[in-house]
C-alpha cells in the first residue's frame, strides 16, 4: 500500500514540530513536579543556609535578579563569565559591584540540583525562585513564580550601558527604561521599593550630597563623614534604608519625604510629580505596597524569558554548554 503523499508528510511534521515547540515553551508553577520533585525544597534549604551565613544575600540576589531581567529578560545571561573571546554582562561597569554572595547562592543551588536531577533545572529558574524565597524570608510578600525558563547563550557587556538605571541618569530616562519594557510608572515605583533592603556604595552618591538640598542636613553630614575614606576604600557603603535595613517593609517610602534617601534617583521619586503620589501611598499603606510589589515582581519575572529551543539548560551557570 502506497504511503501518504510527500506534501501530507510535510504538513504532518510541521504540525508535530509546532506542537512540540508549544509544549517546550509552556511555563507552569509545578514545572519540575515530575522531573525534579525536590526542586523547591533544595532551593529553600540553600537559600536559608546562605542567608543565615551572609545576611546581605537577600538584597544582593534581588539586585542580581533585577539586573538580569531588565536588560534582555530573565534568562540567566548575567550569570555567564567572560571568556577570551567575549566580555560578558557581569563585567560591564555597572555590574562590577554585584555582590559575590548572590552568584555563590546560585552556584550552590545548581550544584545540589545537578546531584538530585542532572541536566533538568535552568539557572534562570534557580535565580527567579531563590529571589522570591529570599524576599519572603526577610519579611516581604510572597508571590507566585512560573517555571520553565531556559538559559540564554548570549551575554555581552556592550549591551548593558544605558539599558540599566544609574542613580545619575535623568529621571525621565529612568522612567523610559521601564515604560519601554512595558512597565507602568506605578510598577516602577513599586519595584524601587526593593531599596528597603541592601546598600549603596559611597562612590554612587557622595558627589551629589554636598550640593543637593534634598538631603536632610544632619543626614548629609553623617553620609559625608561615613564616606570620607571612600577614595582609599571603594567598598565603603551605606544602607539604603537606615531605619530597618535588613527588613523588607515600606520604611524606604517613609524615609523619602524626610530627606533620608541615599541615591539621587531616590530623591527624584519623591520630587517628581509623576511618582510622588505612589511614594506617598506606599509610605502610608504597607499592604498596598506589598500587593503591588508582588504583582510587579511576577510581571518582571516573565519579562523576555527564553523557552524551548531559544535557550538551554546549562550544566554550569557561568558557562554555556
Amino acid at each position: 500500500m502506497a504511503g501518504p503523499p510527500p506534501l501530507a508528510l510535510l504538513i504532518f511534521f510541521l504540525f508535530l514540530s509546532y506542537f512540540t515547540s508549544l509544549s517546550e515553551a509552556r511555563l507552569a508553577y509545578d514545572y519540575y513536579a515530575k522531573s525534579c520533585p525536590r526542586f523547591e525544597e533544595i532551593i529553600r534549604e540553600t537559600v536559608t543556609n546562605k542567608q543565615i551565613a551572609s545576611p546581605t544575600t537577600a538584597a544582593g540576589t534581588l539586585r542580581l535578579f533585577f539586573h538580569d531581567c531588565l536588560l534582555n529578560g530573565c534568562d540567566g545571561s548575567i550569570l555567564l563569565s567572560s571568556t577570551a573571546f567575549n566580555s560578558a554582562e557581569r563585567d560591564a561597569d555597572i555590574n562590577l559591584s554585584l555582590p559575590g554572595d548572590a552568584f555563590d547562592l546560585v552556584v550552590r543551588a545548581k550544584t545540589a540540583l545537578e546531584l538530585a536531577c542532572p541536566n533538568t533545572v535552568s539557572c534562570s529558574d534557580i535565580l527567579a525562585l531563590a529571589t522570591r524565597d529570599l524576599v519572603t524570608m526577610v519579611g516581604g510578600p510572597y508571590y507566585s513564580v512560573f517555571l520553565g525558563r531556559k538559559d540564554y547563550r548570549i551575554s555581552k557587556s556592550s549591551s548593558v550601558e544605558g539599558n540599566l538605571p544609574r542613580p545619575t541618569m535623568s529621571f525621565s530616562n529612568i522612567i523610559n527604561l521601564f515604560t519601554s519594557r512595558g512597565f507602568t510608572v506605578q510598577e516602577m515605583v513599586a519595584l524601587s521599593g526593593a531599596h528597603t533592603i541592601g546598600f549603596s556604595h559611597c562612590k554612587e552618591f557622595i558627589s551629589s550630597v554636598s550640593n543637593n538640598t534634598h538631603y536632610n542636613p544632619r543626614f548629609a553630614q553623617a553620609l559625608q563623614k561615613g564616606c570620607a575614606n571612600y577614595p582609599k576604600n571603594p567598598t565603603l557603603s551605606v544602607f539604603n534604608d537606615i531605619m530597618t535595613p535588613n527588613k523588607f517593609d515600606n520604611m524606604y517610602f517613609q524615609n523619602l519625604p524626610k530627606g533620608l534617601g541615599i541615591l539621587q534617583s531616590d530623591h527624584a521619586l519623591y520630587d517628581d510629580p509623576r511618582t510622588r503620589p505612589f511614594v506617598e501611598m506606599y509610605g502610608k499603606d504597607q499592604n498596598k505596597f506589598f500587593q503591588d510589589f508582588a504583582k510587579a515582581m511576577e510581571k518582571l519575572s516573565l519579562h523576555g524569558i527564553k523557552t524551548g529551543r531559544r535557550g538551554e539548560i546549562r550544566h554550569r551557570c557561568d558557562a554555556v554548554n
